[in-house]
């Protein structure tokens, strides 16, 4: 007996393309802005500008010739996402599936950043160099392996890690340009359960998955796939800075998309009693799969109220167009897979501003309105993203002309997503997610 369509593997193609989908808690997608406390405060306003900020190295190195001296910037921020799901899921032929809501899939997740200017002097005054290392991308959840949705996703921890090289130069003392070079890592690790008690009862007579003496009926026969993948990568990114009065400056950056060919293992569980059936259908062995990060477009305003005021304006575009489908191949076997996406552009803003309190106290806050880039159609339990909004709060204190401290606490709430999505073992889960983010970050910056 073979299985039929409804156990080839596309819980791999559902599987990578979810994980890589399942949004971080801060950003829609799996985008991560949290290389700068100091923009965290202003609810990410002012990204594109970044005066006195070292992260100015991966948001627009145009920025670093601002710099009088070297920087040294170390930020941490720790990401914590709730979220609840209520629903039901079903077989493929009807009969409902155990199991509770999977409990909470966020859990408190550690993202650093850190950052080097380097102005140059002499002959080379109008030069400066900038390093950093942070995370664009990345997201992990985790749920309930017995919960009602493992089919579709129980695993999935993405970690995309950026190196840059940047450089900035001085036109004049009013606009500056700058480039910078992107060495990206990605990395993949996620699982799911498989129904092959459905699968197999399904694709003979349907009538089997009733009878109790039938061996194999549904969630009788269950296995596992963990899925995992790295590849590296190389991307661009260039930037302006433009201050055509002592009141007003203007930033703009953008960063290229970033191709990947994850290439990893797909590791099988699966019960003596399908092994027998399936044959090698369910081997383990190496997988491809092409993967490519968006490209993203940054604005910045910032207008000067008074000498101790400031206000930024942001606008963030990410062009998610580039996930529109993923494909998983198995090393020389031909596609696994090609399952839809269908992402869309999005738009982000932002509006915030710093107060200077003292010369040693700086507060700020923002506000910020993020799109996510997912529709109802093709929503999964690896995809509870929505819509959301931020809510910022931040400060800095000076402790001396060398050193500073950051701050910053964000708020995130997502507008309710719904789900409605088929499983690789033709399972499917309705239902709707309810959730909030909450985001903790601190940091230091030394001059020297």
């Amino acid at each position: 007996m073979q299985v039929q369509a409804i156990t080839r593997l596309t819980a791999l193609t559902l599987g990578i393309a979810g994980a890589l989908a399942a949004g971080n808690a801060q950003a829609s997608g799996f985008q991560i802005r949290e290389n700068s406390v100091k923009n965290m405060g202003r609810a990410f306003s002012g990204m594109a500008i970044s005066r006195d900020d070292a992260s100015a190295v991966s948001n627009n190195p145009a920025a670093m010739s601002q710099f009088e001296q070297s920087a040294v910037r170390v930020d941490s921020s720790v990401v914590n996402l709730t979220a609840d799901f209520k629903g039901s899921a079903r077989t493929a032929v009807g009969t409902p599936v155990t199991g509770g809501n999977g409990g909470d899939p966020g859990a408190p997740a550690l993202v650093p950043a850190i950052a080097a200017v380097f102005p140059m002097s002499g002959a080379l005054d109008r030069l400066t160099f900038g390093v950093s290392v942070d995370a664009p991308f990345g997201l992990k959840t985790e749920y309930d392996p017995a919960w009602m949705g493992r089919y579709n996703a129980i695993k999935s921890d993405v970690k995309i890690v950026d190196l840059n090289f940047s450089t900035a130069v001085a036109i004049t003392d009013r606009f500056s340009v700058g480039m910078g070079l992107i060495y990206q890592r990605a990395d993949v690790t996620l699982s799911n359960a498989i129904d092959f008690g459905t699968a197999i009862c399904a694709s003979g007579n349907p009538a089997n998955c009733f009878n109790p003496s039938f061996p194999f009926r549904p969630q009788q026969n269950d296995g596992t796939v963990s899925v995992s993948g790295s590849d590296s990568g190389l991307g661009w990114r260039v930037g302006a800075l433009l201050r055509p009065n002592d009141k007003v400056s203007i930033g703009i950056s953008h960063r290229s998309e970033i191709d990947h060919d994850l290439r990893g293992n797909a590791d099988f569980t699966v019960p003596a009693s399908v092994a027998a059936v399936t044959g090698t259908t369910y081997r383990d062995g190496p997988i491809t799969a092409p993967l490519t990060t968006p490209s993203v477009t940054t604005v910045s305003v910032q207008y000067d109220i008074s000498p101790a005021f400031r206000m930024m304006l942001d606008y963030q575009g990410t062009d998610w167009h580039s996930l529109q489908a993923v494909r998983i191949y198995r090393n020389g076997g031909g596609v696994l897979g090609n399952e839809p996406f269908n992402w869309k552009d999005t738009d982000f803003w932002s509006l915030g501003g710093e107060f200077d309190l003292s010369p040693a106290l700086t507060l700020r806050a923002g506000v910020a309105r993020d799109e996510s880039p997912t529709n109802d159609t093709f929503r999964t339990p690896r995809l509870p993203d929505n819509n959301r909004r931020l809510y910022s709060l931040g400060m800095t204190w000076n402790v001396s002309e060398a050193l500073s401290v950051d701050a910053a606490y964000t708020r995130v709430t997502i507008d309710n997503p719904t789900v409605n999505a088929t499983s690789s073992s033709g399972s499917r889960i309705t239902g709707t997610y309810n959730g909030h983010a909450d985001l903790f970050g601190v940091a230091a910056q030394f001059k020297f």
